[in-house]
């Protein structure tokens, strides 16, 4: 019980005010560092927040520890057009434009890695996810008719990590993943009939739950000029939000889908490095996040194993990154990454609770060492506005079209001891 606490106390610490840049609800990386190269990092890593990447990676930092703050300022909205309100239609929605409230928020992430004997190193990884995080206002009646609507996912990782050099520059990492998520809801009432429990299908404050999962990676030297690297990591298996489950499927399930990554890291230019990452995250596998809206909502109530969810299909984002070395004391970064969205133009009437469009990110980032043991790294990025379209299921001759942007910057500082 002491240690959930203790856990607790981090993870409420940790959490993201709500969101994050999102491929999907993932962020587009993690740590300043790789985050200024577009989330590229699976083969080279440089900071303790590698065990969100690349687990093996932890094996070549070093002895060190790095904090850091991320400000984010996404810009979501959904605009409808055509149809009338019907009282034989009970999802024809207003027409106009809708922006969601709240555009900026804060993401704090912490590392720590000591180097052991033999090539072995223990560290530990704290990082953030979000993207799933809405709030219209209630006027005229609100998004859905129930005043208020919108949603809010939180998600913290604690991944306490061992990593081996079982030989010079060939290494293995594991990571047992402890995951904490809150969520809430509101505004959903009018899909009460459609409901399993509609007394736990909205405006029932905040839930929460804890995961345990497992990630594991390789990470080496191939040439004198190229490294390369590799990790998976499992469903997260979460408890489900008994306050929502009528609402997400299988009861208030809410898992963490599984996760790819792998990259090559080229250095053949003195002073340059060139990345190469591919990541996969199966949403997909995840009832409550994969499943249809329809026909699942005809067939099956909402909190059933095959109730509706937001339709989401699986995603494979490419991200090239780039670094060169100035001089001792200063290193500069930028990256980009393209992911196509999982959002199909079907699934927009659901989707407004948690349009996860964004496709490009286009990034920048450096550090400065200040001495031999103190730097400080900044990232900024730009995800430029993405639109999905679609027919309102519920509405016919009744169109809806999802849209956001975002940016941000991170700040944060590395101490090698």
């Amino acid at each position: 019980m002491r240690i959930k606490s203790a856990l607790g106390a981090i993870a409420l610490a940790t959490l993201p005010t709500t969101v994050l840049a999102t491929n999907g609800y993932f962020s587009h990386g993690y740590g300043t560092i790789s985050a200024g190269m577009a989330g590229a990092g699976s083969a080279l890593s440089q900071d303790s927040l590698a065990a969100a990447t690349n687990p093996a990676g932890m094996a070549f930092v070093g002895s060190r520890s790095d904090g850091g703050l991320e400000i984010f300022s996404p810009r979501r909205s959904y605009t409808v057009e055509g149809g009338a309100p019907n009282t034989a239609q009970t999802f024809y929605l207003a027409p106009g434009a809708v922006s969601s409230e709240n555009k900026a928020f804060f993401i704090p992430h912490f590392g720590y890695n000591r180097d052991l004997d033999n090539g072995h190193s223990l560290g530990l990884s704290i990082f953030a996810n979000g993207g799933m995080n809405t709030e219209y206002s209630g006027d005229n009646g609100g998004t859905f008719g129930g005043g208020k609507t919108g949603v809010n996912l939180e998600q913290v990782f604690i991944a306490p990590t061992w990593s081996w050099e079982f030989s010079e520059g060939q290494a293995l990492g594991i990571s047992p993943l402890i995951a904490y998520q809150r969520f809430k809801a509101e505004g959903l009432r009018n899909f009460s009939g459609f409901s399993s429990n509609p007394n736990a299908l909205t405006n029932n404050g905040t839930d929460d739950a804890w995961g345990y999962g497992l990630q594991i990676g390789w990470q080496g030297q191939v040439t004198e000029t190229l490294r390369a690297g590799a990790s998976w990591r499992t469903i997260i298996e979460m408890e489900e939000f008994s306050k929502y489950e009528g609402l997400f499927a299988e009861q208030g399930g809410f898992d963490i889908p599984q996760m790819f990554n792998a990259g090559v890291a080229w250095s053949g230019i003195q002073n340059h490095w060139l990345l190469l990452d591919v990541q996969h995250i199966r949403y997909s596998d995840i009832n409550s996040v994969g499943n249809p809206m329809m026909p699942n909502l005809m067939q099956a109530q909402l909190g059933d194993d095959q109730g509706a969810g937001f339709g989401w299909d699986d995603m494979t984002i490419v991200k090239l990154g780039w670094q060169w070395q100035q001089d001792a004391a200063q290193t500069w970064r930028a990256g980009v990454s393209y992911g196509k969205q999982p959002i199909p133009d079907e699934e927009v009437l659901f989707n407004i609770l948690a349009p996860g469009v964004q496709e490009w990110h286009f990034t920048g980032g450096f550090t400065h060492h200040f001495s031999e043991s103190l730097e400080v790294s900044g990232m900024a990025f730009y995800s430029p506005r993405k639109n999905v379209r679609g027919d309102n299921p519920m509405g016919p001759g009744q169109e809806i079209e999802l849209g956001m942007t975002q940016i941000g910057t991170s700040l944060s500082v590395g101490y090698q001891f």
